[in-house]
């Protein structure tokens, strides 16, 4: 049992070791101190997983009868592994993130039922606060922050990805008849970058884009922007505090921070009072709709997987809101989704077709149980569209009367 913690636990040892023997390698006085450093924080955290095993010692005994009493226990042991040096797995989650999106082309496919979901209940509130779709959101948004501003737009993408978004949002502008602006695309993967590179070319937008690679926790803007878009990227980010108060310092007054993105648990798991909800849905699924397909697996009783565990996703979710609120006004706040969102995602949602009303049925129950929920407060959304302002706001529009306050979920 010691051999099999310790091999799982290899992905967590893999970079402090790496790190240390590079530095072992190389005799410069000025990486000593370093090496020292590292060294003790090595020892210390060897000692620290003999320490944590031989605590568990008593639970080892015929505790693995069933997968998820593992994944519990190994989860207590790295949490309390990385507890000792945090900083030094940063940069093997840095390549697990990139290898995760590299052959990626479209990062925003989703399941049909999704989209049965999501026009039928999310577009209803999308139109209540001035928008058809996502794009839309986005551009309308940036083309009013570029009229309050006045001159020559400067806007910025962080986390632009395959950058598809950005160049369909810079399309609808021009459409719109905004002509003198620049869309800056700030993404980390070199890969995905090169990919919106090509699509802007081809689109013939390459005038008003712009490409620049680098990471979320070094980036630092330069100049102030007319509107700041973040497209499902937040949730990647583990220094979400210096993100914001970068931001915050290069948005212009009049302008606008808008986004797209996941603010419930870490990791993407359900808080417990949801999580009840979807194991009782679950038993009514019947076993062909129980199938991961993300993770190519079964699934008899529905796993409250964190995802978090691989590269950075949901790293911080829970996060974004409540530091969000601490440094900017909302003047557009759209909430949803949250029990029924392992139903409609890329892992469970292509088990459920569209075309059978029988399978828009349970959707639609699902949906008015989030919806109940979020009305007497027993449940909070874990996704959003935001509009920001770094000062007050010249109006409130919140989709149902559903405020930012009153959708953080305090763990």
């Amino acid at each position: 049992m010691k051999g099999l913690i310790k091999a799982t636990l290899r992905p967590v040892w893999a970079p402090i070791r790496r790190r240390f023997e590079h530095i072992a390698r190389v005799h410069q006085a000025p990486l000593l101190e370093e090496a020292a450093t590292l060294r003790a924080r090595l020892g210390a955290c060897e000692r620290r997983l003999e320490e944590v095993i031989s605590t568990h010692n008593h639970r080892l005994d015929g505790l693995v009868e069933s997968e998820a009493d593992l994944r519990k226990l190994l989860t207590e042991l790295t949490d309390k592994v990385k507890a000792v040096a945090p900083n030094l797995f940063y940069e093997e989650q840095i390549a697990r993130e990139l290898a995760n999106f590299n052959e990626v082309t479209n990062v925003h496919d989703l399941p049909e039922i999704f989209h049965y979901w999501s026009n039928r209940y999310l577009l209803p509130m999308f139109r209540e606060c001035g928008f058809g779709g996502i794009d839309e959101f986005y551009a309308s948004h940036f083309v009013k922050a570029a009229r309050r501003v006045g001159g020559h737009a400067r806007f910025v993408s962080v986390g632009a990805g395959n950058c598809d978004t950005e160049i369909r949002v810079a399309k609808l502008m021009m459409e719109m008849g905004l002509r003198d602006f620049e869309l800056e695309c700030l993404e980390l993967n070199p890969v995905m970058l090169e990919r919106g590179r090509d699509e802007a070319v081809s689109a013939g937008l390459e005038r008003v884009l712009r490409f620049t690679q680098a990471d979320f926790k070094a980036w630092r803007p330069s100049g102030s922007y007319a509107g700041v878009m973040a497209n499902h990227s937040l949730h990647h980010v583990t220094n979400l505090e210096g993100l914001f108060d970068g931001i915050k310092r290069a948005l212009d007054p009049r302008g606008y921070f808008v986004t797209s993105d996941m603010i419930g648990r870490n990791g993407h798991q359900r808080w417990p009072e949801a999580l009840e909800h979807v194991q009782q849905l679950w038993e009514e699924l019947p076993q062909e709709r129980r199938y991961n397909h993300l993770l190519r697996r079964s699934e008899p009783q529905f796993i409250n997987w964190d995802c978090s565990g691989e590269g950075f996703e949901g790293i911080r979710a829970q996060d974004i809101l409540p530091l969000l609120l601490e440094r900017f006004d909302f003047e557009v706040f759209v909430g949803f989704s949250n029990v029924v969102s392992p139903f409609v995602d890329r892992c469970f949602g292509h088990n459920f077709d569209a075309g059978s009303a029988r399978d828009r049925a349970f959707i639609d129950r699902v949906h008015q149980i989030d919806e109940e929920g979020f009305a007497t407060g027993k449940l909070k959304p874990t996704q959003m569209l935001a509009v920001m302002t770094v000062g007050p706001a010249e109006s409130h529009l919140y989709a149902r009367g559903l405020s930012p306050q009153t959708s953080v979920r305090t763990p």
